[in-house]
């Protein structure tokens, strides 16, 4: 996601800078769990009371937070539209179902949620956190759904998938930033990441998923399933309504379902290998950079959909167009939510909440590892960007990394991703766009997301270690 940049919005000392930040995420808690506020007016207060105590005018603060939800719409809301409609087609067409019917042919009961892990991971290679959400997500409902098995057994292994490759992995944005702004070597920390994910994606993913479906109970969110379309001949639950997509249909196949859904993914990780092999300016990396820019990639995802399943399904364009304009206004909510999380994060980058975490870790005497991991900990925690702590605390770092020799510069460029990981909560969009995809309460995504997100970043950690040790 996008980071604003703009100057301090306050020069308050880092005591009120912190107690801003606790006084802020303390009343976004309070108002959704004990006042049971929609969190989309929650955020708003919050960050208000975060700028406010933190001493910024209140022109400068809302100008942040506006800022914030500007740069979260034109991200991650447009990922989420384009995905949504993808999702759409996908669903009125049959090619969902297919999909299911096939992992549910080949994989039963204990299995699952190692073969969801596995396809997310797989996806999430060169997909980015929030494309690889929306998905995925209307599959896992659809497994779970057809299955009977728990949604948080198949959900977190496929959370866990994309979470991993985001944050330990190039070409993701914050291990190539890590990557640059330490100069350290791409093939070895692509290397090191990988044999870092495999375990941190096991552990995170189909065990703690197995162990949390079982005190955290979840039911299906019924508004989030795809609708069952009704074969050719049968009543269409839209009942006589116009305007309702017609889903009389002849199945698309699994086959074109599957290609739809990779185009983005395919053009994505074009991008990426051109970016890694071409020279910057040269016409065809140009080309590949421009497709495989995440918003293009699905746009023409969307289309491709258009076609094969809903041309192929018998879809004439009215009714292409009525599902695809049937997407946007179930996800609206989550918009909203998850542009709020944007602007009240902007608004804790602003007020320099970030920069007290680093200050205080500049003149620490403890290992380069140790002292990455703790910066981005500190920075994620307390700003909710991924991409923020990275940044920061690889900053902090790279002086260190000229003493290191090629292994260690690698693994502090992981280790740094690990920490950008840590304890998703409320001031973190992807915190509320999984809240609100599977349908939980903020206690049980913390329960479940946030713990899962700190498991990850644990693991992962402790993966860099043991490879120190012997690289």
């Amino acid at each position: 996601m996008s980071v604003y940049a703009a100057e301090a919005i306050t020069s308050a000392g880092s005591g009120q800078l912190v107690l801003a930040a606790v006084l802020g995420i303390a009343v976004v808690v309070l108002l959704i769990a004990w006042a049971k506020w929609h969190p989309f007016l929650a955020l708003i207060v919050g960050a208000a009371v975060l700028g406010l105590t933190a001493g910024a005018a209140a022109g400068a603060t809302v100008k942040s937070f506006t800022a914030g939800v500007g740069s979260t719409v034109g991200s991650v809301g447009l990922l989420i539209a384009l995905g949504s409609m993808i999702g759409a087609l996908l669903a009125e067409s049959g090619g969902a179902d297919g999909i299911v019917n096939a992992i549910v042919r080949r994989f039963h009961g204990s299995a699952l949620p190692w073969a969801m892990a596995g396809v997310a991971a797989l996806i999430g290679l060169p997909l980015f956190f929030e494309v690889g959400v929306v998905l995925l997500v209307p599959i896992v409902l659809l497994v779970a759904q057809r299955t009977g098995v728990s949604l948080l057994k198949i959900g977190i292994p496929a959370l866990a998938g994309l979470s991993v490759l985001h944050g330990l992995v190039p070409p993701h944005p914050g291990p190539l930033v890590a990557v640059a702004s330490l100069n350290a070597d791409l093939g070895l920390t692509l290397a090191f990441g990988l044999i870092c994910a495999i375990p941190t994606v096991i552990i995170a993913g189909p065990v703690f998923g197995t162990f949390i479906a079982k005190r955290v109970p979840i039911a299906i969110p019924a508004a989030r399933v795809p609708a069952a379309p009704v074969e050719p001949g049968g009543a269409s639950p839209a009942g006589d309504d116009a305007d309702a997509p017609v889903r009389d249909r002849r199945n698309p196949g699994v086959v074109p379902a599957v290609l739809t859904i990779l185009l983005p993914i395919v053009l994505m990780l074009l991008r990426a290998v051109a970016e890694l092999t071409l020279d910057e300016g040269t016409t065809v990396r140009t080309v590949f950079e421009n497709l495989g820019e995440p918003v293009v990639a699905l746009l023409f995802g969307v289309l491709l959909a258009m076609w094969t399943l809903g041309k192929r399904a018998g879809f004439d364009r009215a009714q292409t167009s009525s599902v695809l304009g049937g997407a946007l206004p179930p996800i609206a909510g989550i918009l909203l939510i998850v542009a709020a999380g944007g602007g009240f994060k902007q608004v804790l980058v602003d007020a320099g909440v970030g920069n007290v975490v680093a200050d205080a870790a500049k003149d620490a005497n403890i290992s380069a590892l140790v002292l990455g991991f703790l910066v981005a900990v500190g920075i994620r925690v307390a700003t909710g960007s991924a991409t923020v702590a990275t940044i920061t605390a690889a900053g902090i770092v790279a002086p260190l990394a000229a003493t290191l020799d090629k292994p260690e510069v690698a693994l502090l460029a992981l280790a740094i991703g690990s920490g950008s990981l840590f304890f998703s909560h409320v001031n973190d969009a992807g915190f509320w766009l999984v809240k609100e995809y599977f349908g939980m309460t903020v206690g049980q995504t913390i329960k479940t997301w946030s713990v899962m997100e700190t498991i990850i970043s644990v693991v992962g950690f402790g993966c860099v270690m043991l490879l120190s040790l012997v690289v």
